[in-house]
């Protein structure tokens, strides 16, 4: 995948002329947002939120809800941080494509090329005898990983939060998923991403590459590969050829320490009482992570998410070409392959590369929008049908699926009451 744009000689102009998103008045329909998330954050069903959301790439609503700490009772801002965790995938979804545009990778290369760790993936295989009793073999991968299959969650590399075999030894090598809970040595303080690489090439896949769909570190491999590649730490890439060109100023991997108190904390969950045990933001991350990493905050994540609903192009900064974009927002998936339950996906949703692609419509999205969530209870949606971009940001993991529900619910039930814009689409 060739393309002019995102080149080593293309420089964006400084992040200084990049001004952030105005938010005009929201139209009718949209107090309705407002007097829900004010009710959810005064019955501490969330302790805080940040809604922004924007239509024909102007943001037309900017609210802020309730508590950012419930230690201090500092309010939340719109200008609050959140751990976003898998809204990263995006991002670095995005440096990957910048390369292949720059001729440096193309998306059908092994992935050993650049990490020889992975040059040999073993399968688990799971069978049982003749007495019933479980049996897992390890058999050679048919063919080899590809940076497509990566992009796609079609690896076989796993998360290690199920009972496969695949996933248990996930969970062994200590390459499971984790928020902040763990051992007492979160994966975040104990390895480089280049060890994480190199460790996920000795833990067996669920299946053969390009066979399945499974959502697991695929992403991180990516940041890896990025290093490799690009000769900088992933952080650093990502800093000035993404955040800087798009003026995405409060998002990183470790903040500074001036930036640490604008950090959302979550609030006790409604339903269980217990306060969610979240990454530690003052630990510096030695682990990256590409696939979980991030903080930023909603205007940030407006930045980006508006960035790929014009095609790759942001007030005269473009990063990908609209092809790439093209590639990246719709359905990717081999033929046969059916994008995992979870994470409000299933029929009707097909995978792009790093996003979840609606493949039909219904009353709450039209097919072409994609999507993707982060575990702390962030989510973002781009349909470009409608020419809108909505952000959601809390701390709040248990309650996130309700809350995005409601959300979208709420914004297409204001839109079907508002009038076009003159001169829109």
């Amino acid at each position: 995948m060739a393309g002019t744009a995102g080149g080593a000689d293309a420089r964006p102009p400084p992040a200084a002329v990049l001004p952030a998103p105005a938010a005009q008045a929201a139209p009718r329909g949209f107090d309705r947002i407002t007097s829900y998330f004010r009710n959810e954050t005064e019955r501490r069903r969330i302790l805080g939120a940040v809604v922004t959301i924007a239509r024909h790439g102007t943001v037309i609503y900017d609210q802020a809800f309730g508590l950012a700490d419930p230690a201090t009772g500092a309010p939340m801002r719109t200008d609050s941080i959140f751990r976003i965790y898998s809204m990263t995938k995006p991002m670095t979804g995005v440096a990957v494509l910048m390369l292949a545009e720059q001729g440096r990778i193309h998306l059908s290369d092994p992935v050993s090329k650049y990490l020889p760790a992975l040059a040999h993936p073993r399968v688990a295989v799971e069978t049982t005898n003749v007495n019933g009793q479980p049996i897992v073999s390890l058999v050679p991968a048919e063919r080899a990983i590809t940076i497509r299959d990566l992009l796609t969650h079609t690896s076989g590399i796993t998360y290690g939060v199920g009972q496969s075999a695949a996933e248990q030894a996930m969970r062994r090598a200590g390459l499971g998923i984790q928020l902040g809970r763990g051992d007492g040595h979160p994966l975040s303080q104990r390895l480089t991403d280049q060890q994480v690489a190199q460790a996920l090439g000795t833990v067996p896949l669920k299946f053969q590459p390009g066979t399945g769909w499974v959502y697991g570190r695929s992403i991180d491999v990516l940041l890896a590969l990025v290093e490799v590649v690009s000769g900088q730490r992933g952080d650093a890439f990502m800093r000035d050829h993404i955040f800087r060109p798009l003026g995405m100023t409060d998002t990183a991997f470790n903040l500074p320490p001036g930036k640490l108190h604008r950090v959302a904390q979550p609030g006790a969950d409604p339903d269980t009482g217990r306060i969610p045990d979240l990454t530690d933001v003052t630990k510096p991350r030695i682990f990256l992570g590409g696939g979980e990493g991030l903080l930023s905050t909603a205007a940030d994540t407006m930045r980006f998410a508006l960035m790929l609903a014009n095609h790759g192009e942001r007030n005269g900064v473009r990063l990908l070409s609209p092809a790439s974009v093209a590639l990246m927002t719709s359905n990717q998936l081999p033929p046969g392959v059916a994008v995992g339950p979870g994470n409000g996906l299933g029929p009707g949703y097909g995978f792009g590369f790093t996003v979840a692609v609606r493949t039909r419509s219904d009353a709450l999205g039209h097919a072409g929008e994609f999507r993707w969530d982060g575990a702390g209870g962030t989510s973002f949606w781009v349909d470009p049908a409608d020419d809108l971009v909505a952000i959601l940001m809390t701390q709040a993991p248990g309650q996130g699926y309700r809350e995005r529900t409601a959300l979208r619910t709420l914004v297409y039930q204001a839109l079907a009451e508002t009038p076009p814009l003159a001169g829109a689409p």
